[in-house]
């Protein structure tokens, strides 16, 4: 009953990429629109990581398994940024690239052939921990809705970033799914395993997966979503966070 629960949630919240695809393949959507969704799921992103992830942490295993948890998830995902923004330099032409860039645009890979992969891989990585948190948060409690809700709003916009570039390249409509499917399997398989495996696991353990999972998000939104939304929308970008962080908080208060 446990793992179906969390598969369930780990299927909707890892799964709204299939949401965001499916709008940015049905419609053209402007790279301002998608900058906004963007910065609404930072700020949902920020709320989910500070006042569940980190505190539930806390409150399991004290005070230094949160911050080696924290410092740990934050340096995994950095060496992933590193390397798809490589990933995405190889597929760009070298003029379109300035030299030293680290931009989120080159990151994404912008609109050039292929741009989608990096954004894909990201997904990847930072679907993992937040289908991991997922697991333990249904093994605790049942079906998690605010952090499942939280996560859902902020794979919308990854999920959307991510396909424009595939449908521009020429990419079909079965590779494009395809691939959002596999990285949504893969973290509900993470998810089962989470269940099956750390449940009754000591508190420092929890602590720790969970902190690393936080980490890793904050570095995400702090390395790809912030600044991609800023670059295209700078006045409304802090506004649209706001209306995020809030936006979560009033549901982790609420449901």
């Amino acid at each position: 009953m446990i793992v179906g629960t969390a598969a369930l949630a780990s299927l909707v919240g890892i799964g709204a990429l299939l949401v965001g695809a499916a709008i940015a393949w049905r419609w053209d959507v402007s790279k301002r629109v998608t900058a906004g969704v963007m910065a609404f799921g930072a700020g949902v992103l920020i709320a989910t990581l500070a006042l569940e992830l980190v505190t539930e942490a806390h409150e399991a295993g004290g005070v230094w398994p949160v911050v080696i948890g924290f410092a740990g998830g934050a340096l995994l995902y950095v060496g992933g940024d590193a390397l798809v923004t490589r990933l995405a330099q190889r597929h760009r032409h070298p003029a379109q690239v300035p030299s030293g860039s680290r931009n989120a645009t080159a990151k994404r890979g912008g609109d050039s052939p292929g741009g989608g992969a990096p954004i894909a891989v990201g997904a990847l990585l930072d679907g993992i921990p937040e289908a991991i948190v997922i697991g333990l948060a249904a093994a605790s409690g049942g079906f998690p809705v605010a952090i499942v809700a939280a996560i859902g709003l902020s794979n919308v916009p990854e999920g959307l970033a991510g396909t424009v570039p595939l449908k521009r390249s020429g990419r079909g409509a079965g590779f494009v799914f395809g691939l959002w499917a596999g990285i949504t399997a893969l973290a509900v398989l993470a998810t089962v395993i989470a269940v099956l495996f750390l449940q009754g696991a000591p508190g420092a353990t929890i602590a720790v997966i969970q902190s690393v999972a936080a980490g890793a998000l904050l570095a995400m939104v702090c390395n790809a979503m912030i600044p991609e939304a800023f670059e295209q929308d700078h006045w409304a970008t802090g506004l649209l966070a706001t209306a995020g962080f809030l936006v979560a908080f009033a549901l982790g208060e609420l449901l």
